[in-house]
């Protein structure tokens, strides 16, 4: 009984060795690489530019004291970002720095920011979604909602030899009053 029982034990402990031998954790690790590491097969900006600048900026942001001590709600539409790069040898879409910087102020700021979404898109999804002239009256009476500031940043570069130097400029501006309210970089150095 007593050679059985451990006839067994083997036979499950062998089972499970051969289990975790399927498993390739170094080879996921190859393929799905943590986003916020730099990862020495790439070049140029990363994943990790883009979540270490808009964590960032976020909370800087929302510390901003103007904001933290106002008794209303700001409301902000997120624009664009200018691309005024000159070193062509990689394409980047920059506004993937404003969307995740907008949902981290999503996330991080309810009840200190409202975000109102950037009018051309509004009306591209009004148009798509709405059907006739009676859907369209039944939206009357509510008046939208007015965005206060708008966020918007501008991609600058200094290519060299070996590498490139990046500014990324973000900017809140007061609607009403065309003030910057707030204004921060992004700086980093690239390897080519």
């Amino acid at each position: 009984m007593m050679t059985y029982a451990k006839s067994l034990m083997v036979l499950g402990m062998l089972a499970m060795l051969s289990a975790c031998a399927s498993d390739k954790p170094h080879d996921y690790g190859q393929a799905r690489p943590p986003v916020d590491q730099l990862d020495s097969r790439d070049r140029g900006l990363q994943s990790k530019d883009v979540i270490a600048a808009t964590d960032q900026l976020a909370r800087d942001l929302l510390a901003l004291p103007e904001l933290r001590q106002s008794p209303t709600q700001w409301t902000v539409v997120v624009d664009r970002i200018q691309d005024r790069t000159i070193d062509r040898s990689f394409y980047y879409n920059y506004d993937i720095f404003l969307e995740r910087f907008r949902t981290n102020l999503s996330q991080l700021g309810p009840g200190r920011i409202r975000l109102i979404e950037n009018k051309a898109t509004f009306n591209d999804i009004r148009n798509r979604e709405l059907d006739s002239p009676s859907d369209l009256r039944q939206g009357q009476g509510v008046t939208p909602v007015q965005p206060n500031y708008a966020l918007y940043g501008k991609a600058l570069d200094m290519p060299n030899r070996a590498t490139n130097y990046y500014l990324i400029q973000f900017d809140l501006v007061n609607l009403a009053t065309r003030e910057q309210v707030w204004s921060r970089q992004y700086e980093v150095k690239v390897a080519r």
